[in-house]
């Protein structure tokens, strides 16, 4: 049975921040900026999860700090985290964080994983079912789906997709895969600055890493970019992959998103020093950004 829900997904929203300082900054900073965020307004926070750590306990910390917004993992690495733990955290919810968290769900890459990494489709399908029978309804997962078939896994078993560093053609695509029902909330990268040739500097180090990972290079060669495009690192690729340039820039980004199929967007947005963790840091740019495109 399609476990989907009919909109409003779980409360998401129609913007959403993706963020790695919200996860790997000062925890009391973190706690901070989070209760700002959700009384600014954005539907929900995503923290990434593919290097595993005490992800669950970073996704309570954002709980405890919020009372409005979702809390969603981007992705949690199912070979970090045993499904059986993750079970158990989430039956140990007290009610009201069950209602407004989504748990994200990815394969991560052969290259990070070692060898204990098998085939992804089949290794995600066994983790949703040792979760349903642990008691974690399929409408509170999604995947972080790039390709056809882990999209269309996602459409029969989980409440959507989630796929990351992807362009509004790739939301057209996913949204004719899933049909009407499920959701679809694409990352957006977001570089905050009106200097195109200075934005393109700080969001290609980004890019070239993910890169020299085959999912993203598969998924940008279906998109149509040549081996140079992504061996190079192409002002064509970045350009593709990141929205540089003002609210407005950033805004049509976003919207171009939703005009093909998208029910939230979650911004990610890169300052000058990835890396750093420095949630005060990036607070200016998501404070400029919500009245701009959170809508209700």
């Amino acid at each position: 049975m399609n476990p989907n829900n009919t909109q409003p997904h779980l409360g998401l929203g129609r913007i959403g921040l993706w963020s790695m300082e919200l996860r790997f900054g000062d925890p009391d900073a973190i706690v901070d900026a989070a209760t700002e965020l959700d009384e600014l307004g954005y539907g929900t926070l995503w923290i990434p999860g593919a290097m595993g750590g005490d992800l669950l306990g970073d996704l309570d910390r954002l709980l405890g700090a919020t009372g409005n917004a979702t809390i969603a993992s981007g992705i949690l690495n199912i070979w970090k985290h045993e499904a059986a733990d993750v079970a158990t955290w989430w039956n140990g919810l007290p009610a009201e964080h069950r209602e407004r968290f989504l748990l994200g769900l990815g394969v991560s890459h052969g290259a990070t994983v070692g060898e204990a990494y098998r085939k992804p489709l089949s290794a995600m399908k066994d983790y949703l079912t040792q979760l349903g029978d642990a008691g974690v309804p399929g409408d509170r997962t999604c995947l972080a789906a790039l390709g056809p078939k882990m999209v269309e896994l996602a459409r029969d078993r989980t409440l959507g997709a989630h796929p990351y560093l992807v362009t509004p053609e790739h939301t057209a695509i996913a949204r004719e895969a899933l049909g009407a029902g499920p959701l679809l909330a694409p990352e957006q990268g977001v570089v905050f600055e009106a200097n195109r040739e200075r934005a393109r500097d700080i969001a290609r180090p980004y890019v070239q890493g993910y890169g020299r990972l085959e999912n993203y290079a598969n998924s940008w060669r279906r998109l149509g970019f040549s081996e140079e495009d992504i061996a190079t690192t192409s002002d064509r690729l970045v350009d593709a992959l990141f929205a540089c340039g003002d609210t407005q820039v950033i805004g049509e980004r976003v919207d171009a998103h939703f005009a093909a199929g998208a029910d939230h967007v979650c911004l990610q947005v890169v300052g000058p020093n990835p890396g750093a963790n420095d949630v005060r840091a990036l607070l200016p740019a998501w404070r400029e950004l919500a009245p701009a495109l959170i809508r209700t």
